[in-house]
């Protein structure tokens, strides 16, 4: 496989968001190992309603962050000391709050506040409802997010999880490891 390796040594942060499209998640934490990458996960609140954080941790093989509030990660500001640690930051799935809060400068969760401490370039990965995905107020934030130096892989166009289809699905975890490994 023409990607086996091409993240080797890199210091990887995913960050899960919540979506039905977050199970996709916890097969590119795999691939992204097998790409050499370390990866530490960060999980909103939301997206641990969709997977849990043990699912994370052992696929990772790094404790799960899932809170501002973790009293001993935060004791050593936590958060800053991840944000720093990170060469990338990845989003997926990025959903439309979580690009409205980047675009718009909120750091009301733990996801939203390691994106802005952040020096590390950011990779978001949309996934949503195509008419979520295509609301003005989506665009525009996605194209100041672009405008700020974000590389967007995806979303991809087909099925969606609540029947309907159009633009919204996560890409394929494959296809992101391409675009982290291109990029």
């Amino acid at each position: 496989m023409a990607l086996e390796r091409g993240l080797q040594g890199q210091r990887l942060l995913l960050c899960v968001c919540g979506g039905i499209a977050a199970y996709k998640a916890a097969d590119l934490v795999r691939r992204l190992r097998e790409a050499g990458a370390t990866v530490q996960v960060a999980m909103t609140e939301h997206a641990q309603r969709f997977v849990g954080a043990q699912t994370f941790q052992a696929l990772s093989g790094l404790p799960v962050r899932t809170s501002l509030w973790d009293a001993a990660a935060e004791a050593a500001m936590g958060h800053l000391e991840l944000a720093r640690w990170a060469e990338r930051v990845v989003v997926a799935p990025a959903t439309a709050n979580t690009l409205a809060k980047l675009a718009h400068g909120f750091a009301d969760d733990l996801v939203s506040t390691l994106c802005l401490a952040t020096t590390a370039p950011l990779t978001l990965c949309p996934a949503m409802n195509h008419r979520m995905w295509l609301h003005p107020a989506t665009q525009a934030n996605i194209a100041l997010l672009r405008a700020r130096g974000a590389q967007v892989v995806g979303p991809e166009d087909g099925p969606l999880a609540e029947g309907e289809s159009g633009p919204g699905r996560l890409s394929e975890p494959a296809a992101i490891v391409a675009a982290l490994v291109a990029a």
